[in-house]
């Protein structure tokens, strides 16, 4: 059986690593060279604690108070755009409290299973991915905050979740080589990173040396369908037969799902990093800085990531140093000993995120193609869930029991 997976990002990678372990014949069709997509620059969280999404109470008036500021963490690119229009009204829509409480339970449990499959990966012979098991501190400032972070270690115990409040002495008493400006902190001690880059390489180098078939630097112009069923799939350079096919484009896979008739209601979210590679400043443990939505993270040795900013915009749109300078505000406000200076455009990690309007990712067959699978929507916690969704796409292809429930992802739940 052939399956054609279009995307190589992690959940491209990871689809074919668990199809082919399942005995598929696996080709993964990729836009670029599979070396700098949106995989590669993020924080490395593989994050359970993540069970609020993106679509919350109180995003929308913190966001339209950031829309001003163009150092914000949160913008959105005004422009007459339908489809912007059209995912702008149903993430206001969504921006619940019972659309935050229903997420909760699905997201943590797809968390877990695919924490678990990083796990595995990680003690399988060929994999250096510098994962670690040591949780993920949230850093904050304010009394507001602070009020908030009790409320989120109650919401996260009653999840099964191990998380306490530790105050600034006790969070500094672990921090003794860096200076700490907060006033407390949450510390989610069921969370793990590791480094993204040695990641894909990983994941690359094993698909390579067991017979998946990379295709770099093809766009996907067309599908062929006979029947309910892709045949084929057809691209700048070549056609491909398929038995099944998986649609993991990234922030690309609303125009990819037009090609065969399915509206995918999507936006893409740019994200900016700096990474150091050879920090004079540490952490022990990675943490997020909570009013300025900044990730700092650890990595493999002595580099240092610092990332952020959710900038919904059209992907031609060039990158802002301005956000950049905004993640260093932020930094500099926690870390003050961390003085970074202001990089070059060109040196700066920039990458386009997914973002469903609700939040939450799109995994599942579709309705009237049934050899399809979509794997795509996770905007800031695709690293976190990837592993797990290339497990669910080889349960679904291989019409098994999937390890998690599914149907708060379901693709076509706009429709």
């Amino acid at each position: 059986m052939k399956a054609i997976i279009v995307g190589g990002g992690i959940i491209g990678l990871s689809s074919a690593y668990y199809l082919k372990r399942s005995g598929w014949e696996v080709t993964v069709i990729d836009q670029s060279d599979f070396l700098n997509n949106c995989s590669y620059g993020n924080a490395g969280y593989v994050c359970p604690s993540h069970f609020v999404p993106l679509a919350s109470p109180g995003i929308i008036q913190q966001g339209l108070r950031w829309m001003l500021n163009k150092k914000s963490p949160f913008y959105i690119q005004p422009r007459l755009s339908w489809p912007l229009m059209d995912w702008g009204l149903k993430f206001v829509k969504s921006a619940t409290a019972k659309h935050v409480a229903d997420s909760a339970i699905p997201l943590r449990d797809a968390a877990l299973v695919s924490q678990h499959c990083y796990e595995e990966l990680a003690n399988t012979p060929g994999f250096d991915f510098a994962y670690e098991r040591k949780g993920l501190f949230e850093y904050f400032l304010t009394n507001e905050a602070t009020a908030h972070a009790h409320e989120t270690i109650e919401k996260a115990t009653s999840l099964g979740l191990d998380a306490v409040y530790m105050n600034a002495e006790e969070v500094q008493a672990l921090e003794p080589q860096t200076k700490l400006n907060i006033k407390g902190a949450v510390y989610f001690k069921c969370d793990s990173h590791l480094y993204p880059n040695k990641l894909m390489r990983s994941l690359i180098s094993w698909l390579q040396h067991n017979g998946v078939t990379l295709k770099p630097n093809e766009t996907i112009t067309a599908f062929e369908k006979n029947n309910n069923r892709i045949s084929k799939v057809i691209t700048s350079k070549h056609t491909y037969e398929a038995d099944a096919v998986v649609i993991a484009t990234g922030s690309w896979s609303r125009e990819v799902a037009q090609l065969i008739n399915v509206k995918l209601p999507l936006m893409p979210g740019r994200g900016y990093s700096i990474t150091l590679e050879n920090s004079p400043y540490k952490l022990n443990y990675p943490a997020i800085l909570v009013e300025g939505r900044v990730a700092v993270t650890p990595m493999d040795g002595n580099k240092i990531r610092f990332g952020g900013t959710m900038e919904i915009t059209n992907i031609p749109r060039p990158p802002q140093i301005s956000r950049v300078e905004g993640i260093l505000n932020t930094v500099k406000q926690f870390l003050p000993e961390f003085t970074i200076p202001l990089p070059d455009i060109k040196d700066v990690w920039y990458g386009y995120r997914p973002c469903s309007p609700d939040g939450l990712p799109y995994i599942g067959r579709l309705k009237n193609i049934s050899n399809c699978i979509v794997a795509t929507g996770h905007a800031m916690i695709g690293l976190s869930l990837g592993a797990g969704t290339g497990q669910w796409v080889t349960q679904l292809l291989n019409e098994e029991k999937t390890s998690t429930d599914l149907a708060a992802f379901e693709v076509e739940r706009f429709s």
